[in-house]
């Protein structure tokens, strides 16, 4: 079973950015949908974006026109580039396989570590 990990966070000012990385271990081209969660302190943990292996991307309102998910097959990688980040963009962020069920975006993997962005205002 294809494990994924998560790089790339840290310690952000308002209104920088930063790009996630989503490594796989294994080949992820049979993998259909892969996307990004965040958990917020305090908060559950909520869908942010997914990318379907025909390139379709989903993004969250919450997040449109700041942050854009991608995916290299051939690195075996899923990244999330943050843009314009807010405090409240503050979480550990997540990658996951995913599914879709009707109309919504489901998360279909166990949960890795994740990678903690702080952002500074």
């Amino acid at each position: 079973q294809v494990q994924l990990g998560e790089s790339g966070g840290g310690l952000v000012e308002a209104g920088g950015s930063l790009k996630l990385s989503c490594t796989a271990s294994g080949d992820i081209s049979s993998i259909d949908v892969l996307g990004w969660y965040r958990q917020a302190p305090g908060k559950q943990r909520e869908l942010v974006a997914a990318i379907t292996s025909g390139g379709y991307m989903h993004v969250e309102d919450f997040v449109k026109g700041r942050f854009t998910i991608s995916r290299d097959n051939a690195k075996n990688t899923v990244y999330l580039l943050l843009n314009s980040v807010k405090p409240e963009d503050t979480g550990v962020y997540y990658c996951n396989k995913m599914f879709r069920d009707g109309g919504r975006w489901m998360a279909a993997g166990s949960w890795g570590q994740g990678a903690q962005v702080t952002v500074s205002s």
